[in-house]
């Protein structure tokens, strides 16, 4: 998604927070490009005023204390946070990739092994998660961030702590994507343990290896059928031979016959290893890999668009990529959905951001420099953030009409 200029209703200051551009938005909220005073880049997340109201605060101040909580080289990391403000931000760590989704959508599936390696990554970052005390619960490739040092995770505002008693969630309503959501998590049962996570993550190899999810249905009632479905086979088309028995076993329909996350590092050592790596060559190989064929297309989109005005539109997403659905107590036949009013989805926060790069005109000959005016003297920014300027700029300019 390209990164876009701040827009003239935009905040130009959050907090500490210098805003430097639009990099993402979902129907919650809108995410800014941030910096802070000593130049460390930040994605700030704000809620629109339209949907603050109570239970959206306490959404976001229980996301906020979630982070403050988990840390992990594998999570992005907590910065500054005012749940309480009149539109309640939030700013983490940026990090400069695109999401799982988007590269699978863009690129194509990824190698086996580079699948095993991303599966090895995520599974010892939830297993921290977990040893903290908390569930992701909604883990998905739109929350897998492909940064230049390997994959993070974002986007905790559905996660909960394993001990708690305590749940914003009403009756009957099941929070989470169906794409990835476990039976169990789908039929309601609670409270929710560790294999829903690893349920999830399956789904999202799943993903990463073949470009579709386990269960695909013409609308969210019908899919909901197929996951609490008990019989249901997961779709395991285009499935790599070495992933099939790892796959299998994560999106069992029992909980109790999945592996545990430790478990799945170890299938994943054994993939990689059989392919004649180390885990540490397969990870830095993925992080190549997904740096490499992500530059490749945007310069390929960028020199192919005939109309510079025109910005690529992302995907639309699918009925079943639904954030939040409300399941019946005892899951019926399939039935047409109805869509739902945007005031009616719960808050199911999305970090979803990349800025584009884009390949650079030629420069015209030298002229000399005319006197420059003096400036007041302000605090530098880093390097990053200058050439984020530098392309929002020149997206700005392509834009104008004159």
């Amino acid at each position: 998604m390209n990164a876009a200029p701040l827009s003239p209703e935009d905040p130009v200051r959050l907090g500490d927070f210098e805003l430097l551009g639009r990099i993402g938005h979902g129907g919650m909220g809108q995410v800014y490009l941030g910096e802070s005073p000593g130049g460390e880049p930040a994605a700030v997340k704000v809620i629109k005023p339209a949907v603050v109201d109570s239970e959206t605060r306490l959404r976001f101040a229980q996301e906020v204390e979630v982070l403050k909580t988990v840390w992990g080289p594998r999570i992005a990391a907590f910065m500054d946070a005012d749940p309480g403000a009149d539109q309640p931000w939030l700013a983490t760590e940026y990090v400069d990739g695109p999401d799982l989704r988007r590269h699978v959508a863009d690129c194509g599936p990824l190698p086996a092994a580079l699948v095993a390696s991303l599966g090895a990554t995520l599974a010892e970052a939830l297993s921290g998660v977990h040893k903290q005390g908390l569930l992701h619960r909604d883990l998905k490739p739109a929350n897998i961030l492909l940064g230049p040092n390997g994959p993070k995770i974002i986007d905790f505002g559905l996660a909960v702590f394993t001990e708690s008693s305590a749940s914003l969630t009403a009756p009957n309503t099941v929070l989470g994507t169906p794409t990835c959501m476990a039976p169990e998590q789908a039929n309601g049962i609670k409270p929710l343990l560790a294999p829903v996570d690893v349920y999830a993550l399956g789904a999202v190899l799943l993903y990463a290896a073949t470009g579709h999810y386990p269960f695909q249905a013409e609308n969210i009632h019908a899919l909901f059928h197929l996951i609490t479905k008990a019989d249901a086979q997961p779709d395991l088309t285009g499935v790599p031979d070495q992933l099939v028995p790892l796959l299998t076993a994560m999106l069992a329909y029992d909980p109790n016959a999945r592996p545990t996350l430790q478990g799945v590092v170890q299938q994943c050592r054994a993939v990689i290893e059989n392919e004649g790596l180390t885990v540490a060559q397969a990870r830095r190989r993925l992080t190549t890999y997904t740096a490499t064929t992500a530059t490749t297309t945007v310069t390929t989109t960028t020199t192919a668009t005939t109309s510079p005005a025109i910005a690529p539109a992302p995907p639309a997403p699918s009925p079943q990529d639904l954030p939040t659905v409300t399941a019946p107590q005892q899951p019926g036949p399939p039935a047409p959905a109805e869509p739902a009013p945007p005031s009616a989805v719960p808050y199911t926060p999305t970090v979803r951001e990349h800025p584009a790069h884009s390949a650079h005109p030629p420069h015209p000959p030298q002229r000399p420099h005319p006197p420059q005016r003096p400036r007041p003297p302000r605090v530098g920014h880093s390097a990053q953030a200058r050439r984020v300027a530098q392309q929002l700029r020149e997206t700005y300019a392509q834009r104008a009409k004159f």
